[in-house]
């Protein structure tokens, strides 16, 4: 059963007051989405989950930054901000190579059959190949947005934009992952395939 907002920002009062025990508890209510959002927009597992550890030490000390309102909206975009700078990283280091990309699909429902669960490996593979190909800009509003849910306003404070400016950011990043999905349709299965052909919005 989920914490109540009551709950929850009783544990930050805790936290901020040097609980760990507190802490521990918000980074367990916490950690799958920092840790979604930084894979999606870096690409690599290992990257990804060093980068949502380093956003919990950030977030743990400067709790008493945090002034309200959504606390999950802060912390990600704390972890907005680590990704940022292991992609600037990354610029002065030799490329990941796209065999780093995608090495940690998701848990294959249990009802899926051995073809469905290849399937949505190659559909989630292709997916994250193209998000990995936008600009980091557009590939954190697009993951802001379409992956963790957070509207407008949420994903100008995170990455210190205007909303006009997010908005054109996603509707580009969309766009370009739509071109990019429906170029490469013929390695997608059947299936994907034919969605993603009929789509001409």
């Amino acid at each position: 059963m989920a914490a109540s907002p009551d709950d929850e920002q009783a544990l930050i009062r805790r936290a901020a007051r040097g609980d760990l025990d507190a802490f521990n508890a918000l980074i367990l209510r916490y950690q799958d989405s920092a840790y979604t959002l930084a894979y999606r927009i870096i690409g690599d597992s290992h990257a990804a989950a060093d980068a949502a550890q380093e956003a919990f030490i950030a977030a743990y000390r400067r709790l008493n930054s945090y002034r309200g309102g959504s606390f999950r909206a802060w912390l990600l975009r704390i972890t907005t901000n680590q990704c940022y700078d292991e992609l600037r990283r990354r610029q002065r280091r030799p490329a990941v190579s796209v065999d780093d990309l995608g090495d940690d699909p998701p848990l294959p429902d249990a009802a899926d059959t051995p073809e469905e669960v290849v399937q949505q490996r190659e559909l989630q593979r292709a997916i994250q190949d193209c998000i990995a190909a936008l600009n980091p800009d557009q590939r954190i509003a697009l993951v802001l947005c379409d992956v963790e849910g957070l509207d407008y306003q949420a994903i100008a404070e995170s990455v210190g934009a205007q909303i006009g400016t997010v908005k054109s950011r996603l509707s580009r990043a969309r766009a370009a992952v739509r071109d990019c999905l429906q170029g490469i349709g013929e390695l997608l299965p059947p299936a994907y395939r034919l969605i993603s052909d009929e789509r001409n919005d």
